[in-house]
C-alpha cells in the first residue's frame, strides 16, 4: 500500500522530537459479528522537545472524523493523507490529540482479524500488530522506541469476552474498562474478543510470586485443548526463565490464546500471547509436533522479558529480539528440569539450522544485524538469519563466553533497562563485563558480516593408522552474486568428536572429545596428534557454531555405511544436516542422498529428524533429481515409504510419519488405490488411525492425481464443517490436474482478493503440485505478468504469499532463470518484492547445479 511505509530517518527525527506519555483507546466493536468497519477513538498525550514543531501520527483507515490537538478542531481532509496525520505547531512540553476514525476488520491477519467460525457462525477477534499494524486499529507512533502506558476501553457484543495485555475486568453494559499497561511499545499491544472457551491456572512461583494464566480457543476447539499440558510447558518456561535471568515476570498476568487463520507461529503481546490455532491438535501427531509446540509457548514467553521488557530501539537489531527468544526456548527445552525434550539441540542442527544454512547461501543474504532503511526492509527480515543464524551465533557465544557469564550478564542488561529501549552495544557491554572477553572483533565478524564458512579436517596419518598432523581447514566461500560485502574468516568455538563401533552393541560411540577456539584459515591441533585415527571424525560437535561441515573421505565412507548406528542423535543429526547441504550444493548427487538416506532412516529413533529427512528427500527428488532420473528415483522413495509404514510399530509416531511420506509421493494405481481403500476403511493397517488430518492427507493426494473429484472433495468437507476443512476442501479443489482446476485457483487468489489469508495460502498450496508441471507451465508468464499489480494493490501478508507462493520454481530451467532477469530489468518492483524474486530464482539456479551433478 503506497504512502504506509516510514523510515529509519523519519523514527529517529520523530523520537528526538517526542517523548509520549500515554494512550486511551476507545473501540466500538458492538457490529464485530456483522463485519464491516468499527469506531475508534483514540487520544494520546505527549511532550514535545520543541514548540512549533512539526511531527506525524500513523493511522490507517479508510475514514477520520475528528483530529483534535491541544483542543483545537484541525481540519481532516487536509492534515491526513498517506497514513498519516501531520501535526503542526506543537506546544513546547505537553501536547494532547484525540482522532475519532472509522477502521476496518480484516481477513489478512494483520490489523484487527475477524474470523467466522463455521461450527458455530459466531465472530472471532484478534490483533496482530507487529511490525507496524496497530495503526490499523488506533493512531499511533509506529515505531518501538516511542513507549508508553495504553489503557483501552472496548465495546463488545453481549456475551463476549474481551481479553488484553492487562487483566480482563469484569464488564459494565458490555463494555469493558481495562486498566493501564506498563510502558510497552505499540507493536506488542493487543486485543482478543469473542466467545473464546477458555481454562485457567496459576505460576506460583518464589517469595510468594503468583501469576494468573489463561488458554483460550474458540469453542469449536474446546475437546482437543489440552490444557494440562500447555500450563506443565509454560511453569517450567517460568521457573528456568526466572532463575536465568534473575528479574520476576514482568505482567500481571499470561494469556495464551489460539487464535484462527495465524499468519505466524505466535505473537508476543504483552501477558496476551497469541498462537495459530493449528497447535490444537484435532488429529494424532507425532511428539515432533508436540516438541515444535513446546518451542513456540517458551520462545513467545522468553519474549516478555527480551523484546517486550527490553525492546529494540530501531528494527535492526530484531535479530536480538528473536534469536535470543530462539536460543532461551530451545536451552530451556534442553536443561530445564522434567522436560520432555532434552534433545532438543538435535532438532534445531536438522530443522532451525538447515533453514539458516539456506538462507546465508541466496542473494539476499545479510549480515545478523540488518541494515533496516524502512519497515519494507523489515517485513521481509522475518528469516532464516533472523532467527536460526543469530540464535546458533548466541549458541557459540554462549560457549564462548560460558553459560554461566553469559546469563550474569542478561541479567544485568535487565536491570539496568527494565521497560526501556537498547541497541546491540547495551548488551554486548553487559557480557563483556560478565566474562571479561572483549567482543568488539567477534561482533564484528560474526554480527556485521554476512555468509557461512566451511569447516574441513586435514588429517595425515601413519601406516600404523596413528594421527601424525591434525588442522582444521576453515574456508569463506564468496558471496553470492548480487549480495553485499564480502566473505569473511570467523572465529569459531568448536568440539571435535572422535568415533569408532563399539563391539559390543555394535553403535557408534565417542570415545574422546577436544574442544578449541579455531581461527584463520588453518588451526592447528595438537590435541589429536599420536592418537589412533578413529572410524569417524566429526568437526563441530555438540554443534557449538555456526558452520557448514564436512567429512575427510574416511569418515564419510563409514558414515554413509553406519550413519544410523550413532548412540546418540546429535552427532546422527550433525551428519544428516552436512549430508543434506552437500547435496543443495551439488557435491553430493541426489542418486546418492537417496541411498545414503534409506540405508540409515531405518534405524533413526528421532522422529523429528525422520520427518526432515521425509521432507528433504521429497524435495531434492522433486527438485533436484536429473529429470531422467526423477521417476526411478521416486518410485525406489514411494516403495520404501510403503515398506516402512506397513513394518513400523503400530500406533507409533514412526508409522504416523511413515503414512504421510506415502501418501505425499503415492503414484502408481496400486499405490492410489491403497489410498481409497484406507479412506473408505474397506482396508486397514494395525495402529494406523486414519483420522480428520490424515484423512485430508490422503484425500489431496487422490485429488491431485485424479482419483477424487469435487463430489469426492465436497463428500470429505461434509464430513468435516470445520474452518480447517474448508481449508484442507480448498486446498484439494486447488490440486486436480485439470486446466479448469488451476484456472478457477488462479482466479481466486490473483484475479480477485476477498479470500481470507489461511484460505489463500491453502489454495496456493493445492494449486503448486510437482507433478504437473507441464500444466502449470503456462502460468511462469502469467505470473511476471500479475505479480507487482499484486504486490503494489494487496497487504504486505497477502501479498507475499502471492509472489513467493506462486513463483515458478518447479520450472527449473534457463528459460525460468530468462524470464525472471527480463522481469527483472524491465519492471521497477520495490526493494522488498525484489528481493524475494531474487530469492526464489536463486532456488531454480541452485536446482539445475543439483541437476547436473545428478545426471
Amino acid at each position: 500500500m503506497p504512502g504506509t511505509n516510514l523510515t529509519r530517518e523519519e523514527a529517529q527525527q520523530r523520537a528526538k522530537l517526542l517523548t509520549v506519555d500515554s494512550y486511551e483507546i476507545e473501540l466500538d466493536l458492538s457490529g464485530a459479528q456483522e463485519g464491516g468497519t468499527f469506531r475508534s477513538v483514540t487520544t494520546v498525550r505527549f511532550d514535545s522537545a520543541e514548540g512549533g514543531a512539526e511531527t506525524f501520527i500513523d493511522l490507517v483507515a479508510p475514514a477520520v472524523h475528528e483530529v483534535v490537538l491541544n483542543g483545537h478542531a484541525l481540519d481532516v481532509a487536509a492534515v491526513f493523507r498517506d497514513s498519516r496525520i501531520a501535526l503542526r505547531h506543537l506546544a513546547a512540553g505537553p501536547n494532547e490529540l484525540k482522532v475519532v476514525a472509522d477502521c476496518e476488520y480484516t481477513n489478512t491477519g494483520e490489523g484487527l482479524h475477524r474470523f467466522v467460525d463455521p461450527v458455530d457462525q459466531q465472530a472471532y477477534l484478534y490483533t496482530q500488530f507487529e511490525v507496524p499494524d496497530a495503526r490499523r486499529v488506533f493512531a499511533s507512533f509506529e515505531q518501538p522506541d516511542l513507549k508508553a502506558t495504553f489503557r483501552f476501553t472496548v465495546k463488545a457484543p453481549s456475551g463476549w469476552t474481551v481479553i488484553s495485555n492487562s487483566p480482563t475486568p469484569e464488564p459494565k453494559d458490555d463494555v469493558w474498562f481495562f486498566e493501564p499497561t506498563p510502558r510497552i511499545s505499540s507493536y506488542i499491544t493487543a486485543l482478543i474478543v469473542g466467545p473464546y472457551h477458555s481454562v485457567h491456572s496459576s505460576y506460583e512461583g518464589p517469595n510468594g510470586q503468583s501469576v494468573p494464566l489463561g488458554i483460550y480457543c474458540r469453542p469449536s476447539l474446546a475437546e482437543f485443548l489440552d490444557s494440562d499440558a500447555i500450563f506443565e510447558v509454560t511453569r517450567q518456561g517460568f521457573d528456568w526463565f526466572q532463575e536465568k535471568f534473575d528479574y520476576a515476570y514482568p505482567f500481571a498476568k499470561y494469556d495464551q490464546l489460539f487464535v484462527p487463520e495465524f499468519n505466524a507461529g505466535a505473537m508476543e503481546n504483552a501477558g496476551a500471547v497469541t498462537i495459530r490455532d493449528q497447535y490444537v491438535f484435532r488429529s494424532k501427531v507425532t511428539d515432533a509436533a508436540y516438541e515444535t509446540r513446546a518451542e513456540t509457548i517458551l520462545h513467545e514467553l522468553a519474549h516478555m522479558w527480551f523484546g517486550d521488557l527490553v525492546t529494540m530501539e530501531w528494527w535492526n537489531d530484531l535479530w536480538l529480539n528473536e534469536s535470543f527468544a530462539t536460543y532461551t526456548s530451545i536451552a530451556c527445552q534442553a536443561y530445564a528440569e522434567g522436560s520432555r525434550w532434552p534433545h532438543s539441540w538435535t532438532t534445531f542442527a536438522n530443522s532451525m539450522k538447515t533453514w539458516a544454512y539456506r538462507q546465508d547461501q541466496l542473494p539476499s543474504t545479510h549480515p545478523i544485524m540488518a541494515d533496516i532503511r524502512d519497515l519494507d526492509d523489515v517485513l521481509v527480515n522475518f528469516d532464516g538469519i533472523t532467527y536460526a543464524k543469530g540464535a546458533s551465533v548466541l549458541k557459540q557465544l554462549v560457549a564462548y563466553v560460558g553459560m554461566d557469564e553469559f546469563f550474569r550478564g542478561v541479567q544485568a542488561y535487565f536491570k539496568a533497562h527494565a521497560f526501556g529501549n537498547t541497541r546491540l552495544s547495551d548488551l554486548l557491554g553487559a557480557l563483556e563485563e560478565t566474562s571479561g572477553r572483549d567482543l568488539k572483533t567477534w561482533s564484528k565478524k560474526w554480527l556485521e558480516t554476512a555468509g557461512i564458512n566451511v569447516l574441513r579436517p586435514v588429517v595425515d596419518v601413519d601406516t600404523k593408522g596413528v594421527i601424525t598432523s591434525f588442522a582444521v581447514k576453515q574456508e569463506a566461500p564468496a558471496l553470492p552474486a548480487g549480495a553485499k560485502g564480502e566473505s569473511t574468516l570467523r572465529p569459531h568455538r568448536i568440539a571435535i568428536g572422535l568415533y569408532d563401533l563399539d563391539e559390543a552393541s555394535g553403535k557408534l560411540v565417542r570415545t574422546d572429545r577436544v574442544e578449541l577456539d579455531v581461527d584463520g584459515e588453518l588451526t592447528a591441533v595438537d590435541a589429536l596428534v599420536g592418537k589412533a585415527r578413529p572410524a569417524v571424525i566429526l568437526l563441530n560437535d555438540d554443534d557449538l557454531s555456526y558452520a557448514k561441515v564436512r567429512l575427510d573421505t574416511e569418515s564419510l565412507a563409514f558414515v554413509t555405511e553406519h550413519i544410523g548406528d550413532f548412540e546418540a542423535s546429535l552427532p546422527r543429526a550433525l551428519c544428516w544436516a552436512s549430508a543434506w547441504d552437500m547435496t543443495r550444493d551439488a557435491e553430493l548427487p541426489t542418486r546418492d542422498y537417496l541411498s545414503l538416506v534409506l540405508s540409515g532412516i531405518g534405524k533413526e529413533s528421532d522422529i523429528g529428524v525422520v520427518q526432515s529427512l521425509h521432507r528433504q528427500v521429497k524435495l531434492a527428488l522433486d527438485l533436484y533429481a536429473a529429470p531422467a532420473r526423477r521417476e526411478e528415483a521416486l518410485t525406489r522413495w514411494t516403495e520404501a515409504t510403503l515398506t516402512h509404514l506397513r513394518s513400523a510399530e503400530p500406533g507409533s509416531d514412526h508409522q504416523l510419519a511413515w503414512a504421510r511420506a506415502f501418501a505425499a509421493t503415492a503414484r502408481t494405481d496400486a499405490e492410489l488405490s491403497l489410498l481409497e481403500r484406507l479412506l473408505d476403511g474397506s482396508e486397514s493397517i494395525e495402529g494406523l488411525a486414519v483420522d480428520t488430518e490424515l484423512r485430508w492427507a490422503f484425500v489431496g493426494r487422490l485429488a491431485a492425481t485424479g482419483r477424487l473429484d469435487e463430489a469426492g472433495i465436497a463428500a470429505e468437507l461434509e464430513r468435516d464443517r470445520t474452518a480447517a476443512g474448508e481449508r484442507h476442501a480448498a486446498s484439494a479443489r486447488a490440486a486436480r490436474p485439470t486446466a479448469e482446476a488451476k484456472a478457477a485457483a488462479w482466479a481466486s487468489v490473483v484475479e480477485s482478493d476477498t479470500l481470507p489469508n489461511a484460505v489463500q495460502e491453502a489454495v496456493i498450496g493445492g494449486f503448486v503440485q510437482t507433478d504437473q508441471r507441464e500444466l502449470l507451465a503456462p502460468y511462469t508468464e502469467k505470473f511476471f505478468a500479475s505479480v507487482k499489480e499484486a504486490w503494489d494493490s494487496r497487504s504486505h501478508e497477502m501479498a507475499q504469499q502471492i509472489a513467493l507462493g506462486l513463483y515458478p520454481s518447479l520450472q527449473v530451467s534457463r528459460a525460468t532463470l530468462d524470464a525472471t532477469d527480463a522481469w527483472l530489468a524491465s519492471t521497477n518492483p520495490s526493494a522488498a518484492l525484489r528481493r524475494l524474486i531474487t530469492e526464489s530464482r536463486a532456488g531454480v539456479e541452485r536446482a539445475l547445479r543439483a541437476r547436473d551433478a545428478d545426471a
